[in-house]
């Protein structure tokens, strides 16, 4: 089954991700600089995750079959960058300002996990990425995943500092 990602489908997709952005913003209580550096983080990554499609498709370990391009369609980034980008990095804060560096390791292993299992029962389902035959594409991802992860969690912590100076953190501790 093949599926198209049209500009409508990825319109949606991009509304949905700003709503759960929205809600994690909420849930989280980032500060305004909290989500700036991690809207930040998330853009970065997905220009970096463009460049790492347009070489997978090179060496033939995915591609998206919807366009011309080495690349995925300009539209599913800005999903990407707002969700798997910024809505995670923020709730990745939480993690590392609750378990400090435990709460991040553990965030990057369970995507390193979890991201290929979703990209793989999506592209099982919906045909939107091919992947290519054997380990090498899944580990590929995997790395894609994990690496992904920590660097947006290293440029919002450039942007907005340490999870664990936030001020929120003083505020629960004298609760």
């Amino acid at each position: 089954m093949s599926f198209a990602m049209t500009t409508h489908v990825l319109l949606l997709a991009d509304g949905v991700a700003l709503i759960l952005l929205g809600i994690t913003v909420y849930l989280t209580r980032a500060t305004p600089r909290r989500v700036v550096g991690a809207l930040i983080g998330g853009f970065t990554v997905t220009a970096v995750m463009a460049g790492v499609d347009a070489l997978a498709s090179k060496r033939g370990w995915w591609y998206y079959p919807s366009v011309s391009t080495p690349y995925g369609p300009p539209l599913m980034y800005v999903a990407a960058a707002l969700w798997y980008g910024a809505g995670v990095a923020l709730i990745g804060w939480r993690l590392t300002r609750r378990f400090g560096w435990r709460g991040l390791v553990g965030l990057v292993a369970v995507a390193a996990i979890l991201g290929p299992v979703r990209d793989y029962v999506g592209s099982a389902a919906t045909g939107a990425i091919v992947f290519g035959p054997g380990i090498v594409p899944a580990l590929m991802d995997a790395a894609c995943w994990a690496c992904g992860i920590a660097l947006v969690q290293g440029v919002m912590r450039l942007v907005a500092g340490q999870a664990r100076s936030d001020r929120l953190r003083q505020t629960i501790a004298l609760a």
